[in-house]
């Protein structure tokens, strides 16, 4: 007997990675091993030394396929077996260890779009639905566009056993929202990768596309984020901490640091309109969703939590997302002893 395995990978597209995958048969008890693949047609290896290294890192159950088929998680490596230079995760891997012991942890909130060929799925040929608002968690045929996919989607995540905990219709028709942890840097990045190709391989079976465009209609039309929550076990002790964390994300060059690699197309999402702050401007407030980042109202209150970074991109790689707010966060809170 044999079963399938999906090996899925990021491979070297600019300005923004897509996902890839293909199939592979294993015997029935075999574990998935490395595997190869042409890297001159993934961004990844030039014609003439093209073989790249497939290398799992993370596996789950296939819910598409379902029995004993698993969706297997891989970093590329070049055949000298050093990572690729578009393997992120190689880079978050030794600053995720680094700082294990504060205990970091993440929910990054996945907004996305349906379309529809050419247009956001709900929006009438040729022009343009009635204004943005109702839409949000709203509920019914006028308002509602894509929930079957949606269901499906979420009901795929949680067969996968990943760590997804919730979902919500955003405020533009077409336009939805999942939410991946709270969960460690590699746990939660790795998931959100493997959510994100469930996501594409469930619409595809509606003829729909998903996009994670940061601002997939101009106008006065909200942009798509990647809002990215973050604590440590000091964050979640002591409101010292809150505020430490906040401020390190502020000093000196971090705020560009930061957005740079935020996800491509950020300047047209952080105008300072549609909850958004400018993205050359740093600030932090309590509820304020018009801030870099965000102290939820609870937090204040409790002297205890967590913090909201509002500026990825829907497009942003969470593998960078990570590392860049557990190094300048978890740095910031050893210099200050509150760990």
């Amino acid at each position: 007997m044999t079963f399938k395995a999906e090996y899925i990978w990021i491979d070297g597209t600019e300005p923004t990675a897509k996902l890839r995958s293909k199939t592979k048969i294993l015997a029935d008890g075999a574990e998935p091993g490395i595997w190869g693949f042409d890297g001159s047609s993934t961004n990844q290896a030039e014609g003439h030394a093209s073989d790249r290294v497939l290398k799992p890192v993370f596996q789950c159950p296939d819910p598409i396929r379902g029995g004993d088929d698993i969706l297997v998680l891989c970093e590329v490596f070049h055949i000298d077996m050093t990572p690729h230079e578009s393997n992120t995760r190689a880079l978050l891997r030794p600053v995720a260890e680094q700082f294990a012991g504060q205990e970091p942890v993440f929910g990054i909130e996945q907004e996305y779009t349906f379309f529809d060929g050419q247009r956001p799925l709900g929006f009438p040929e040729g022009g343009f639905p009635a204004a943005q608002g109702g839409y949000y968690c709203g509920v019914g045929a006028d308002e509602i566009f894509g929930r079957e996919i949606v269901e499906k989607h979420l009901d795929h995540c949680l067969a996968a056993g990943l760590g997804i905990s919730g979902i919500n219709a955003e405020v533009m028709p077409g336009q939805w929202e999942f939410q991946v942890g709270p969960l460690s840097p590699l746990e939660v990045s790795d998931q959100m990768w493997v959510a994100r190709w469930l996501l594409y391989r469930t619409a595809e079976e509606f003829d729909i596309s998903a996009t994670l465009d940061p601002k997939p209609v101009k106008g006065d039309w909200n942009g798509a984020g990647a809002h990215t929550n973050f604590s440590t076990k000091a964050m979640r002790e002591g409101y010292e901490a809150i505020i430490t964390a906040c401020e390190s994300l502020g000093e000196g060059s971090k705020p560009m640091d930061h957005v740079k690699h935020y996800g491509a197309g950020i300047d047209d999402r952080l105008t300072g309109l549609h909850e958004t702050a400018p993205w050359n401007e740093y600030s932090y407030g309590v509820s304020d969703r018009g801030a870099s980042i965000r102290i939820p109202w609870q937090v204040e209150q409790d002297r205890k939590g967590y913090i909201e970074d509002r500026r990825p991109n829907a497009n942003v790689d969470p593998y960078v997302v990570t590392r860049l707010i557990v190094d300048t966060c978890c740095t910031a809170l050893e210099k200050a002893g509150q760990v």
